[in-house]
């Protein structure tokens, strides 16, 4: 039987004082030893009651290991490569600080790669209303369906497999001495030319080397998605403009998901245009948008009846419409931006 290494849990964080608190609370409630975890939390200077938070969570409860050090670039790259800086496990385990992980989290995460199975092993998000109300409960169901994420398997699968990546993830120490570094990458092994996607180009060069990205749906986690279409609306907006920059660098790694959403947007601005000179191609514009929009209310009715509450009908096919405009709308203005 294999000694237990000790853990390093590293966490970005920026404005989290509603939900960190219901971080540190999982993570005390590990099955885990406290005694082999450490707590290090990269703090994008806060400017809400965050820090204070965490002081009175590490007085309370000393028999965790908890320490805050500083992220003044306030990105999640730069935050994870300052905690990992300042770690000292022999696992790195990430989390988000509006994450809530299981109470075996970190006690699978760590038998499966004591086991081999993976590099870098994560779980599976069961994802949660970020607030109250009917949108913020259909925002959540959206994140959830494959119309509005592709095939993400960790919002979704419960079957363990390899895939090209996970949210957060585990991994041992040793690892990053094997990996590659790119021009630009920074201090640490994650990205910090890249505002989002970090973690998928940090997969990406695990994948090069030789590695496996392993998803066991045994680990499993509880994320808040965004609580309105305006915050969801910014959130795919990034995540489409900056997975058009990590592509420039890895064009193979484009997967079909990835695609539909900038080649609808774009169908929908060429149709709109030629219509103009040519009327006719107004009637594909329309078919096309009516195709769409049923295929939306199919999912909306779909979700409605499965849950049991009639604002589904509206609420998801509003959430899944932003995801797929403003992702693949972003993609295509960085692009232009290049």
């Amino acid at each position: 039987m294999p000694s237990l290494p000790t853990v390093t849990i590293v966490v970005p964080c920026y404005n989290e004082q509603s939900t960190i608190r219901l971080l540190l609370e999982a993570i005390r409630g590990q099955s885990y030893p406290l005694d082999h975890l450490e707590v290090v939390i990269a703090d994008g200077m806060s400017t809400d009651s965050t820090r204070q938070e965490v002081s009175s969570f590490a007085l309370a409860y000393p028999e965790l290991s908890i320490r805050v050090v500083d992220n003044p670039a306030r990105n999640i790259p730069c935050g994870l490569n300052r905690a990992i800086q300042s770690s000292t496990g022999e696992v790195l385990v990430r989390l988000d600080a509006h994450s809530v992980p299981s109470s075996d989290y970190v006690a699978r995460s760590v038998a499966d790669l004591q086991a081999g199975r993976g590099d870098n092993v994560g779980g599976v998000w069961e994802i949660q209303p970020g607030g109250s109300g009917f949108i913020a409960r259909s925002i959540a169901a959206a994140a959830a369906h494959p119309l509005g994420v592709g095939d993400a398997h960790y919002r979704y699968t419960d079957q363990a497999q390899a895939v090209d990546t996970v949210p957060f993830g585990a991994f041992q120490r040793d690892l990053l001495a094997r990996l590659s570094k790119p021009a630009g990458l920074g201090s640490g092994p994650f990205d910090e030319s890249l505002l989002t996607n970090e973690d998928y180009e940090f997969n990406t060069r695990i994948r090069q080397a030789g590695g496996v990205i392993w998803l066991d749906p045994e680990i499993r986690s509880s994320y808040f998605a965004r609580p309105d279409l305006a915050s969801l609306a910014r959130q795919y907006w990034r995540y489409g403009f900056w997975k058009q920059r990590m592509l420039r660098r890895y064009p193979e790694t484009l997967r079909w998901r990835q695609a539909l959403p900038p080649l609808f947007v774009l169908s929908l601005i060429v149709l709109a245009i030629i219509s103009i000179l040519f009327p006719p191609a107004g009637w594909l514009l329309l078919i096309e948008i009516v195709t769409y929009l049923m295929i939306l209310a199919l999912v909306g009715l779909q979700q409605a009846i499965r849950r049991k509450n009639p604002a589904m009908l509206i609420g998801i096919p509003l959430a899944i419409a932003v995801m797929h405009l403003c992702w693949g709308g972003a993609f295509l203005w960085s692009i232009i931006r290049r």
